[in-house]
């Protein structure tokens, strides 16, 4: 009904891709998100739907639903009102065995359930009570409407006005965040300078840099299925990576994207490798573009070059370079950056893609009020076969998403082992050259080798889930 139309504009890029995806492969369930939290503490289960009520009229996206059918161009459509989904249920009579296998049955039947993306809120809540003051909380969402970014922002909004609703006061909050004036900011932006930017980066690649190498022969037929897997650093080498790192001017996220480009070029035998990397997408001059709610993400192509004879913290001071370069680009529509490239229109640009969090949500959460809350598990799907993601904190930690059906587990284990051995091999002898830092994946005999040989010189071997998330420099 047009009375409860508050708003129609454009979608980004983005949203448009993931749109695109959403309606022609509906059965592959790309850009679902869902995460697991559990609760302690005497929840007040009407005040908290009640938080999640409000924190929907602050933030247009959480009532953007999307029409496209005899359009030209999909719009979203912003409602003045919307229901969000909170479901409760209450476990506490199974033991906790029972609770386990009927929480894994019920996350795979959320994520079976497709949202309707014609209909607002394209995202819901489950709230179940496994002991008397013990709760999971579920939260799916579609990455049309959420990035990585936005999720932490919406916890904190959740929180704080359950808190103030307890005590019987209303949240002092700030104004919620409007999605259109990002769309606004966008349609400012030079897409022929961004072109020119694009081409010069891209001129050279013809292909995506294979990961075939890294295949299993025996997957095809399975189940489709993402798995997640996740190695840390001790807190000792953690903190001594991050001193390295600000003395020489470097990030955290830099180190491990550099680290990949590495291992990418060893596995797949190629001196230039092109790999994903995933930014936030909140321009600076966008005014309070660090706290809007709302899909803003990219994920952009990094093209280097990798000589094994150059010096490590040089070599990273230049993909650092660029990686500020790419930044400056980063509203350009990943279709159109393609077209820069010699790589077909219907291969993909890249195959893997390396997403760096700037905070772990769970941590963020564990600060807020009566609710102590913790991060349990995480889930989301792209349509590429490996993901890695960086999660900072006392202990970093490297997680990889990859596509069950192309790489089995033992291969993922290798990757995560062998980023764990570069990263602590950077912090004991930085001035290395790139070649000396491979050789330390040698030393680790246990490691089992699952790529050919090629036209490097060294024996190598053997990689979460959209939202997609928060890229930091």
């Amino acid at each position: 009904m047009k009375e409860d139309i508050q708003d129609i504009y454009p979608l980004s890029p983005i949203q448009h891709g993931m749109l695109f995806h959403g309606l022609h492969t509906p059965e592959m369930g790309l850009y679902h998100s869902q995460f697991v939290y559990t609760f302690s503490g005497n929840l007040n289960v009407a005040a908290f739907k009640y938080a999640w009520q409000q924190v929907a009229t602050r933030h247009t996206i959480l009532r953007t639903s999307f029409y496209w059918e005899e359009l030209d161009k999909p719009l979203q459509v912003v409602h003045r009102q919307v229901e969000v989904p909170v479901e409760y249920q209450d476990w506490q009579e199974l033991d906790p065995l029972e609770q386990q296998e009927r929480l894994k049955s019920f996350l795979n039947s959320d994520r079976l359930r497709r949202f309707d993306f014609s209909q607002a809120p394209l995202m819901r809540v489950a709230v179940i009570q496994i002991q008397e003051d013990v709760y999971y909380l579920v939260w799916s969402s579609n990455l049309i409407i959420l990035d990585g970014w936005s999720y932490p922002l919406v916890l904190n909004d959740v929180i704080e006005i359950y808190e103030a609703y307890c005590r019987g006061q209303d949240a002092p909050l700030a104004d919620g965040s409007c999605f259109k004036d990002y769309i606004k900011w966008l349609k400012q932006q030079d897409l022929s300078k961004a072109e020119e930017f694009w081409r010069q980066q891209l001129n050279e690649v013809k292909e995506p840099t294979p990961l075939t190498n890294l295949y299993s022969n025996n997957l095809s037929n399975l189940e489709e299925r993402y798995e997640d897997i996740q190695i840390s650093l001790s807190e000792a080498t953690t903190r001594n990576l991050d001193l390295l790192a600000r003395q020489h001017h470097l990030t955290m996220n830099t180190i491990v994207q550099g680290v990949w480009a590495i291992l990418l070029s060893h596995y797949s035998g190629k001196k230039d490798v092109t790999y994903g990397c995933t930014t936030s997408g909140r321009p600076v001059d966008l005014e309070r573009s660090e706290s809007m709610v709302g899909e803003m993400v990219n994920t952009l192509p990094v093209h280097i070059k990798i000589d094994l004879e150059e010096y490590l913290l040089p070599w990273l001071q230049q993909l650092q370079t660029k990686l500020i370069e790419v930044r400056e680009y980063e509203y350009s529509p990943l279709v159109d950056i393609q077209k820069c490239s010699k790589v077909l229109g219907n291969v993909p640009l890249f195959e893997s893609f390396v997403v760096f969090e700037n905070q772990k949500t769970g941590k963020f959460l564990q600060e807020w009020g009566s609710l102590n809350i913790s991060e349990q598990t995480s889930y989301y799907k792209t349509n590429y076969p490996l993901n890695i993601v960086g999660y900072p904190g006392s202990e970093l930690t490297i997680g990889i998403n990859y596509d069950f059906r192309r790489f089995d587990a033992a291969a993922i284990i290798n990757i995560l082992e062998h980023f764990k051995i570069l990263l602590e091999g950077i912090v004991t002898n930085p001035k290395v050259r790139l070649q000396e830092l491979l050789l330390l994946t040698e030393q680790k005999p246990h490691i089992k080798l699952l790529m050919l040989e090629k036209e490097m010189s060294l024996d190598f071997d053997s990689i979460l889930n959209n939202s997609m998330a928060n890229t930091i420099l």
